[in-house]
Formats: C-alpha cells, sequence, structure tokens
C-alpha cells in the first residue's frame, strides 16, 4: 500500500498553512536573492533555483525557476550528506559545492545548502543554485573537457560552526574574472539560504516540530494521490518517438540521435532514456541527475502541472532509467559548459511519444533552446573588461488540440526565466540593440498555430567578442496531427554592410566585431496543430492582418484569400484555392 493510501497523518488545517507557508518560504528565499545579487543573469534573468528540503534531502518545495533542478538540487544535498555523513554536520555550517557531474548541470551553477537544525535535531535544508557569470576556465568557443571549463568546488563547508572559511573564499576569487560581482552573487545566495532557514523555523516554533514535519509529510501523500490518479487517465501502453540534434559543435553536421521510450502500466510511468546519444564531445553534456529531470519535467507538465508545491510525492509513480554515459548522463572528464540544450528537446519527444494517447495534454515541438549570447571585450566608456549575456531569448511554442502556440516565451527547461532588459544591457555594455521584434510565418500552420520566434539584431559599440552556442537550427519544431513544422533557430553576422547567414548550424563562436559590426538571432517557431484547412477563416484573415502570417503562407498553406491591402477575406477567390486544396 502506498503511503498516500494511510490515514492522515497531520491537522488539516495546520496541514494547509504549512503547505502554503512553505512555498511563500522559497518564495522569499527568491525574493531577497534577486533583490542583493550583482548579475543581471540572476536578478533579471531570474537564472537560479531556491528549495526547501527535508532532513534526508526530499524536495518540500521549489521555488519558480529552473525546472531542470527539481532533480538536480535535491541529489546534491544528498550527496552533501552521504559526503559528512549523520555527524557531520553541525549548526552554523552552510555547504557549497559546484560538481557538475553531481547537479547535473554546469560549473556556473554554484549551490549552497543550509542544514536547519531545531531543538538539535536536523529538520530540513535551504539550498540555493544560482548561475554566476563567470567561473574561470576558457572564455570563448568550444571545450572538449570540464578542466576547461573553470574552477570546480568539491562538496566542501564554506561555513563551519558558523566561521566562514576565507581560505576557500579567496581561491574563488582568485579564479574568476570579475571577483568582485561574484563575491556579491556568493552573498546573494547566502543571503537566500540563511533567510530560508530563518521563516522554516519560525513555522516550527509557531505550529511544532512534529505537526509541521507531519504536514510535509502529508503534502507529499496528497501529491502521490494526485500523480497517480491523474496517471491512471494515460492509457496502458508503450509510446516511443525521437528526434536529433544538430550536432555537437565540433563534428559538425553529424546528427545527435535522440530516442525515447514510455511504458504507462496503471499508476506507475517508467521514462526510459537508454536510447538517448552517448555522451558527446562537445561541450553539450550534462549529468545523470539532468536525465531524471527531463523524465520528472514532461512527467510534471502532464499529470499536475498546478499542484503546489512541488515536492518529492508528485515523482513517486514515476521510474526512470537513465544509463550513465549519454548526453543527459555524462560521466567525467565530459564538457558540459552548455548542458541546457539537449535536455529540453528530450522533454520534447517525450510529449510527442505520448501525443497518440493523449492528445488533449501535449504540445508540439517548441524552439526548445535558450538562444542565449556570451559577448566579452574591453568597454570604451569605462576601459572595464566586461562579460555580458543577452538571453535567454525566447520564442515559439507549440500548439495544443485547443489553441495557439505561445510566442516569444522562454524554452521549457528555463521555465521561469526572463529575458533581459534591452535598456539594461545598452547601459551596462557597449552594446545596442538595433531591433528586436516577432518572426512572420515562423510558427507552423495547422487548425491551431504554433507561437512565433522573435529576431533581435544586436550592433557593437566597440570590439566585441560574441558566442552563439544555439542548436535545432534543422531539426524544425514538428506538428501534430497533422499540423506543420515551425522554423528552426538561426544565427547571422553582419560585416561590411552584408550579412553572412550561411552558418551550417546555429553556432557561432568567438566571433570578433569591431564598431558598427552585428549579430542577429532568431528564434524558431512552434509546430502547429491540427490541419491548415481546419483553422477558421476569421482566424487566418485575423492573423494576417496582426502580421503573424503573410498573405502568401495564407494561400498557400491554409488555403485562404486574404486582401493585402484592406485585409479582407476574398470568399470567392478562397473558395477556389480549397476546391483544389
Amino acid at each position: 500500500m502506498s503511503q498516500s493510501s494511510a490515514e492522515p497523518r497531520s491537522d488539516p488545517v495546520i496541514t494547509e498553512i504549512v503547505r502554503n507557508g512553505v512555498f511563500a518560504v522559497t518564495e522569499e528565499m527568491k525574493t531577497n536573492l534577486m533583490r542583493t545579487a550583482y548579475n543581471m543573469i540572476i536578478y533579471e534573468a531570474l537564472d537560479f533555483t531556491v528549495g526547501l528540503f527535508t532532513a534526508k534531502g526530499e524536495t518540500v518545495s521549489i521555488g519558480l525557476g529552473l525546472p531542470m533542478f527539481i532533480r538536480g538540487m535535491s541529489e546534491t544535498i544528498k550527496a552533501k550528506l552521504a559526503h559528512f555523513g549523520p555527524d557531520g554536520i553541525e549548526p552554523g555550517d552552510i555547504l557549497v559545492t559546484n560538481d557538475a557531474y553531481i547537479t547535473g548541470s554546469h560549473l556556473n551553477h554554484v549551490t549552497f545548502s543550509l542544514p536547519i537544525f531545531h531543538e538539535g535535531r536536523l529538520v530540513a535544508f535551504a539550498c540555493c543554485m544560482a548561475h554566476w557569470l563567470d567561473i574561470g576556465g576558457v572564455l570563448g568557443g568550444m571545450t572538449t573537457d570540464i578542466y576547461s571549463e573553470g574552477l570546480q568546488i568539491p562538496i566542501v563547508k564554506y561555513r563551519k560552526a558558523g566561521v566562514v572559511n576565507q581560505d576557500l573564499v579567496d581561491i574563488i576569487a582568485m579564479n574568476v574574472r570579475l571577483p568582485p560581482r561574484a563575491m556579491g552573487d556568493l552573498r546573494a545566495q547566502i543571503t537566500a539560504v540563511t533567510t530560508g532557514e530563518r521563516r522554516f523555523l519560525e513555522l516550527l516554533d509557531r505550529y511544532g516540530q512534529d505537526a509541521v514535519l507531519d504536514s510535509i509529510a502529508t503534502i507529499m501523500d496528497h501529491s502521490e494521490a494526485t500523480a497517480r490518479a491523474l496517471t491512471r487517465s494515460i492509457p496502458d501502453g508503450v509510446y516511443e518517438a525521437e528526434s536529433f540534434m544538430d550536432d555537437d559543435g565540433i563534428d559538425i553536421g553529424k546528427q545527435v540521435p535522440i530516442r525515447v521510450r514510455v511504458e504507462v502500466a496503471g499508476e506507475t510511468v517508467t521514462v526510459d532514456l537508454s536510447d538517448v546519444s552517448k555522451q558527446v564531445r562537445g561541450f553539450y553534456n550534462s549529468g545523470v541527475t539532468t536525465g531524471h529531470a527531463c523524465a520528472q519535467v514532461a512527467f510534471k507538465c502532464l499529470t499536475s502541472p498546478t499542484d503546489y508545491p512541488i515536492n518529492q510525492g508528485a515523482f513517486r509513480n514515476l521510474e526512470t532509467i537513465v544509463p550513465l554515459g549519454r548526453v543527459i548522463s555524462a560521466q567525467k572528464p565530459a564538457p558540459m559548459r552548455w548542458w541546457m540544450t539537449f535536455p529540453m528537446t528530450i522533454v520534447d519527444t517525450i510529449f510527442k511519444a505520448l501525443a497518440p494517447a493523449i492528445p488533449d495534454r501535449v504540445i508540439a515541438g517548441h524552439h526548445a533552446d535558450l538562444l542565449a549570447v556570451q559577448f566579452y571585450g574591453v568597454n570604451p566608456r569605462s576601459s572595464e573588461f566586461f562579460i555580458g549575456n543577452f538571453g535567454p531569448l525566447g520564442g515559439g511554442w507549440g500548439a495544443k488540440s485547443t489553441e495557439d502556440g505561445v510566442s516569444a516565451t522562454v524554452c521549457i527547461n528555463d521555465g521561469d526565466t526572463h529575458n533581459g532588459p534591452c535598456e539594461q544591457l545598452e547601459t551596462k555594455f557597449p552594446v545596442l540593440v538595433e531591433s528586436l521584434s516577432l518572426i512572420p510565418d515562423s510558427g507552423g500552420a495547422g487548425r491551431h498555430r504554433g507561437g512565433l520566434g522573435i529576431e533581435r539584431v544586436v550592433q557593437a559599440r566597440g570590439n566585441v567578442t560574441f558566442n552563439s552556442q544555439s542548436d535545432r537550427a534543422h531539426c524544425a519544431p514538428w506538428g501534430l496531427e497533422g499540423g506543420l513544422d515551425g522554423t528552426g533557430n538561426a544565427v547571422a553576422v553582419r560585416s561590411d554592410g552584408a550579412w553572412k547567414d550561411d552558418f551550417p548550424n546555429a553556432k557561432a563562436l568567438t566571433i570578433s566585431l569591431i564598431e558598427g559590426e552585428a549579430f542577429r538571432l532568431r528564434s524558431g517557431g512552434g509546430g502547429g496543430f491540427g490541419d491548415p484547412l481546419e483553422r477558421p477563416l476569421e482566424n487566418v484573415r485575423h492573423d494576417v492582418e496582426q502580421g503573424y502570417v503573410s498573405v502568401e503562407v495564407a494561400r498557400d498553406h491554409y488555403a485562404v484569400a486574404v486582401d493585402p491591402q484592406t485585409f479582407a477575406l476574398d470568399k470567392e477567390a478562397t473558395a477556389r484555392l480549397r476546391a483544389t486544396a
């Protein structure tokens, strides 16, 4: 019998207070981190995750942030517990690591965990993972092993019994290019975890340790029951799908296969990623916790997406098979700097596999890439070295069976992250955003149209080197149920007034620009859902009027004739088009 079948172990009123309380704690951790961080990638892009965890490392509440860290932060705490042992952690400690093979991501994600003690007992952990703009290592170009990607911090104590390990702080500061900013972000993360400790202890003091911990167990049981009930609504069977990534940035043009297998049996879902590509030579690998997280993100979306707080109970009926040595379970010394790109296509492919079983709960393919650009140089206004970041750009999401895909929205891997304001970037760095606009015709045609991608053109106002590491230029976001594919991602560079757009993929590494030259990124559109001829004529006409769809695509893909001047529907011409469609 599952835990969720047992009698409730807590008072229902206190349970609801605790449910909202732990969610509020993680939201305050998030807010305080944003308010105190030094780098835009944290306080504007929100590239971080905070959370509360049980004394065993089980997820209690994850603050909205990076969905892929549902598993990574929990496994990082468990690794720290295993490293120090039950008697090796004491009040006043703060533990830290950025070990990519534990966290599942890259070295830039530094994770601090604070053990919370109450009445002499370890009761929970407050945890914060945040993206540091620089962690040392090679600045641009492709990496081929983890050692070239920066400083590796093993599992150590940043603070022991209340005393900061200054030697560790000095080593970190010595190995990053912008120490004041890195130390500022470090202090912001400490603020986040100490906020979590303070607020969780207030809950314990107010309602009692046993009542709060019992309530958390009940919340997890409820999440499990919800997930099991919704899993039963998926027809039993084995579902498979495949897709691919363009290449690993080294073997140009050699596709990286993505194959998934999903088995549904009663209340249990098993996601098998055994046939995902072996780890690659380029920096697109991630650790095994990310492989498990791919399955968890897809499962959460399909079963209980609005059940909060996100906790361990929601995944008790999910089984994952992730053999080591795959691109999402890479082993040392595989490079992992751009770890986040391939996993989101795996999530997309899981949706694709389950489309025949639950077409009303999946979406067509989306642009599935951050389209983030890192750039660096010496700022002519201040003569100081800088590192900047454009991204995530956002793009088109796939349509659903009931509605169009959303446009200009950040990819699924990064969930609650935002793109940075153009004005901030222009103020801080020698760049000028010439344009930022939706791309007409980028969304796949369908009964419901895919969302639109974005084009951003950035001009250098000094000597700038930039890197674009994007993928999915050739594996276009797929349509479902007769819907057409969206467009892929793309990069281009303007020099001497002419655009170079014939890159073999969407990758452009260590490209040097002088003042007046520019780069352009285009994110893909989402796939369409359903036969385009079933889209209501008025919807097509409206799309043309709004500039989402051109007159030509309305004619060729939807068999709808729209006057290019008045945007009126030409019913007679439409009838002729449909007679031959």
